[in-house]
């Protein structure tokens, strides 16, 4: 019998490319590096707006980085990684919310689909260039991921209810909370 498992917490947002980096990375390994992996959905905007930080992309330097280090980090983890054509409008127009809020729901009543739905969603914003905003897209993001049209439906209801808007806004404090110190992921030994 081997040591105890790690805890690690994930907390993303499927607006950025970082956090589907490292999903993947830790979804791929948790077994290997024998953590306990907990996806925590959150709104980077907030914790953008916590931090008083800027999307990188507002910053030329940081942007052209941005674009040819995710470029290079997606082929390097092989993640099909592909900015969306309108990326601006992706990032500061329409964002995530109904997005993140879907995935809160599934986190909530199907956790064990969170991480199928999750990738799916990133799968439609970062390489296929596809609306994560509507309705109909988070749902068929969710059908492809292995979810019933009955189930998904149930959950895109309740994405409007004060449980879920809640519970999100909950994860985003947690994520502020832990600060510059520990980053996105935290790891606490149980």
């Amino acid at each position: 019998m081997g040591p105890l498992p790690r805890t690690l917490e994930l907390f993303y947002d499927v607006l950025s490319p970082y956090s589907w980096l490292g999903f993947e990375v830790l979804c791929r390994y948790k077994n290997i590096w024998n953590i306990n992996l907990q996806l925590r959905p959150s709104l980077i905007a907030g914790i953008m707006k916590d931090s008083g930080n800027q999307p990188p992309a507002l910053l030329p330097r940081k942007a052209q980085y941005l674009i040819n280090d995710i470029r290079l980090l997606g082929q390097h983890v092989q993640v099909p990684m592909q900015f969306p054509k309108d990326f601006f409008s992706v990032i500061l127009e329409k964002g995530s919310l109904s997005a993140m809020r879907f995935l809160t729901a599934v986190n909530m009543e199907h956790p064990e689909m969170l991480e199928k739905v999750s990738r799916e969603l990133w799968m439609r914003v970062w390489s296929r260039d596809e609306d994560i905003t509507e309705p109909q897209s988070i749902l068929a993001a969710a059908e492809k991921a292995g979810m019933s049209t009955e189930q998904a439906q149930g959950l895109l209801e309740k994405i409007v209810t004060p449980k879920v808007k809640n519970k999100l806004k909950e994860n985003t404090e947690a994520a502020c909370k832990y600060g510059e110190r520990s980053g996105w992921a935290r790891c606490l030994q149980l």
